[in-house]
């Protein structure tokens, strides 16, 4: 009976922790009792509560589904209904293209062959000169271009003129010669406003100077490297002379021929790309070209005294001739022999002073072709380790380097051909000399000779 009570009152008091928040712990059976039957109605009254939210809920639950269920089979017929209008869209869609491919008929190739023009024009009018002046034209067929080939709408009657005006002002503008202001970006980068001249749509100059154009722009800018002094001076008269016809170097294909003969080096450049070699070769040149001057005016001077001694019978110490004539006077009772000697002697101590420096000029032009063969193996051998390097994907790179290696060839060729030239003819004037030497020389021991017998 002991052990029932503390069972009943284990299981009252683990009851009542599940129900009162702050349990006390019974003093006797009787509140032990009480204290359950408390717990026992106060769990009931709260299954209740729980049961009648639990069936509220299931009725809102049934409500919210049966409400889905009815906007569903809404949409499905929805759906259905605008499936059906779709397909019959698609099909009126369909004949609607059919009748508007009937009527266009050729129209349609027509525009098409517009759209090509427009975007063609359109890129053409970009690189022309004509643009400056007139800007916005090519942005405007640009646009057309594009609406064309983006939207099925017929382009209009302005649409098409604009094409045809286009081309038109273009070739009316090529005809002129104008004059306008507009901004020009110099060669140090500063924009100033200038006065132009366009000649149609080949060239553009201002203040003497050439213009360009900016690619993909309406701007032009000074060349950088300007043409030679004779095209400026036919650039300065179109803007100074007043006549009707001047004298112009003008680039018929618009700037393209005038941007590579910008770029092609001038004299100058030409001798820096030798290197040393080409300096040496022109110093040699130099040297020998003064030389052979000196030699030109000294036997131009002999020759002219040898012939006017042998005009005069009295021997003067002037020129080679009277030195040698003087020998006979020096020794006029000498035999033939002894005499012919001493003549030889006297035309062989002239000799020297006529053909001085000549052996110079022989070397030099012997010399420089080698020199220039030189520098251009030295400039072959850095071109194919340039090759080596960056190799063959750039033909500008090797054909740059040859051109190089060329130049002290030419150099070479420049100084050698008039070296030998020149000394042919100073070594012709020099045996000429040296020759009628040697015919007085004869003629005063055969006279000797005479007098002898």
């Amino acid at each position: 009976m002991k052990g029932l009570q503390t069972l009943l009152i284990a299981f009252a008091v683990a009851m009542m922790s599940t129900v009162s928040a702050a349990p006390q712990e019974p003093v006797d059976l009787d509140e032990l009792l009480r204290q359950l039957q408390q717990g026992q109605f106060a769990q009931s009254e709260e299954n209740k509560e729980r049961e009648a939210r639990f069936r509220a809920e299931a009725d809102e639950q049934q409500r919210i589904l049966r409400e889905a269920i009815a906007e569903r089979d809404r949409l499905e017929q929805l759906s259905e209904r605008l499936e059906t209008r779709f397909e019959q869209n698609e099909v009126e869609l369909g004949n609607l293209t059919d009748a508007l491919t009937q009527r266009m008929g050729s129209l349609r190739e027509l525009f098409g062959v517009l759209q090509q023009v427009a975007g063609d024009t359109s890129g053409k009018l970009q690189n022309s000169y004509v643009s400056v002046e007139f800007p916005g034209r090519s942005e405007n067929l640009s646009e057309l271009a594009q609406k064309m080939g983006s939207s099925s709408k017929l382009a209009s009657i302005e649409e098409i003129e604009s094409v045809w005006f286009a081309l038109q002002q273009e070739m009316t503008e090529s005809g002129k010669v104008s004059e306008f202001n507009t901004e020009v970006t110099l060669a140090n980068g500063e924009k100033v406003e200038k006065e132009v001249v366009r000649i149609g749509t080949f060239n553009m100059v201002a203040d003497g100077r050439y213009l360009e154009l900016v690619p993909g722009t309406d701007t032009v800018a000074e060349l950088i490297r300007q043409p030679a002094s004779r095209f400026l001076n036919t650039a300065e008269a179109v803007q100074t002379e007043s006549s009707d016809l001047v004298q112009f170097g003008l680039d018929p294909t618009g700037g393209s021929i005038l941007g590579l003969l910008v770029q092609a080096p001038d004299l100058g450049e030409r001798v820096d790309q030798g290197g040393t070699v080409g300096y040496v070769i022109l110093a040699l040149g130099l040297i020998g070209l003064l030389i052979a001057l000196e030699r030109f005016v000294t036997l131009t001077l002999m020759g002219g005294k040898v012939r006017k001694q042998l005009k005069d019978t009295t021997a003067r110490d002037d020129n080679p001739l009277g030195r040698v004539m003087q020998v006979q006077d020096k020794y006029p009772q000498v035999d033939t022999e002894t005499l012919e000697l001493k003549l030889s002697e006297a035309i062989l101590r002239e000799v020297p002073k006529i053909t001085r420096n000549l052996t110079f000029i022989k070397i030099i032009s012997v010399v420089a072709p080698l020199l220039g063969l030189l520098g251009t193996v030295t400039g072959m051998i850095n071109t194919f380790q340039a090759i080596t390097l960056f190799g063959t994907g750039d033909p500008k790179l090797m054909a740059g380097g040859i051109s190089q290696a060329l130049v002290t060839t030419v150099l070479g060729l420049v100084v050698a051909i008039p070296m030998t030239l020149l000394f042919a003819t100073l070594n012709t004037r020099s045996k000429n000399i040296v020759h009628v030497l040697q015919e007085q020389a004869s003629g005063i021991i055969a006279e000797r000779s005479e007098r002898g017998h």
